[in-house]
């Protein structure tokens, strides 16, 4: 399981933040991305030397300055079922086996009766007979 999957499951769960300056963040995942942006609600900002304390509404923290998180431990469970729930539904699209791959519909790989395929090349009975653009009589 991905740290990312994880966390979108955490989305509405209270979890805690450490920052790499020290500072820690306890509050509710509002929202996330790819780079692991995070908006929490109801906050309590603990500064680096834990003798400061900030409630603040809410917050926005940068993914490249989070340390690690803390996430409630029934969380494994939840991200294991999303995780599913989310691969039925993506099989359903003509993912896996059947679908359309290599080779098969336009533009595939393989033969192509499109353009640039030489000078001459599969035509048996046309004024050019080799590939180098000889004109022969016949």
């Amino acid at each position: 399981m991905l740290p990312l999957s994880l966390l979108r499951a955490a989305v509405g769960s209270p979890l805690l933040v450490e920052l790499k300056g020290g500072d820690t963040y306890n509050g509710r995942l509002l929202s996330c991305d790819a780079w692991m942006n995070m908006n929490l609600r109801e906050v309590i900002c603990t500064s680096r030397d834990g003798d400061r304390f900030w409630k603040l509404p809410s917050c926005y923290i940068r993914g490249s300055a989070v340390k690690y998180l803390r996430l409630p431990p029934d969380l494994l469970v939840r991200a294991a079922e999303i995780e599913e729930k989310e691969q039925a539904l993506r099989a359903g699209y003509g993912g896996g086996r059947g679908g359309r791959g290599r080779g098969s519909g336009r533009g595939g790989r393989g033969r192509s009766r499109g353009r640039g395929r030489g000078r001459g090349r599969g035509e048996i009975s046309g004024r050019y007979s080799g590939g180098r653009g000889r004109v022969t009589n016949s």
